[in-house]
């Protein structure tokens, strides 16, 4: 007969265990959610570090060269266009070293990080080395092609 209680206990032994067991995936979630919270703001950091990493000026595509034949070139336009990261740096644009205006020859296009410069009613004057100059904060980049007009031979 002494050796029945111990077998009562036995289970009841075992569901204390089990009951602390049961807690224990609560815990767990409880404990997911913790660091879950906590793992919300790892997510918040790359952004930042990113942002960091990405803050670096590019041209994700630079300029090209345009070569225009004279007879075909004069009174067409010619665009350059650059594709620059990220959207919020400035471009301005440059011919042989010095700024162009915005003007009836030159227009500026800005779209978001598409970037063109426009050149209007082409003429072999207008040949030379464009430049765009890409600046955020104290941070510049360019990207420089150049505009061929070739002279009938």
């Amino acid at each position: 007969s002494e050796a029945k209680p111990p077998k009562e206990e036995a289970p009841k032994g075992i569901s204390p265990v089990k009951a602390k067991k049961t807690p224990s995936p609560a815990d767990a979630e409880r404990r997911k959610l913790r660091p879950g919270s906590g793992g919300e703001k790892p997510p918040e950091e790359p952004p930042f570090t990113y942002q960091l990493k990405a803050v670096p000026l590019k041209f994700v595509k630079e300029m090209k060269d345009i070569v225009l034949k004279e007879a075909e070139s004069v009174g067409s336009s010619a665009i350059f266009e650059v594709l620059i990261s990220p959207s919020t740096a400035i471009t301005s644009w440059m011919k042989d070293g010095s700024n162009i205006r915005e003007s009836p020859k030159h227009k500026f296009i800005a779209d978001g990080k598409d970037r063109k410069l426009h050149i209007i009613d082409v003429q072999l004057s207008d040949a030379g080395e464009y430049t765009c100059v890409l600046r955020l904060g104290n941070k510049e980049k360019t990207s420089t092609a150049k505009l061929v007009v070739e002279g009938i031979p």
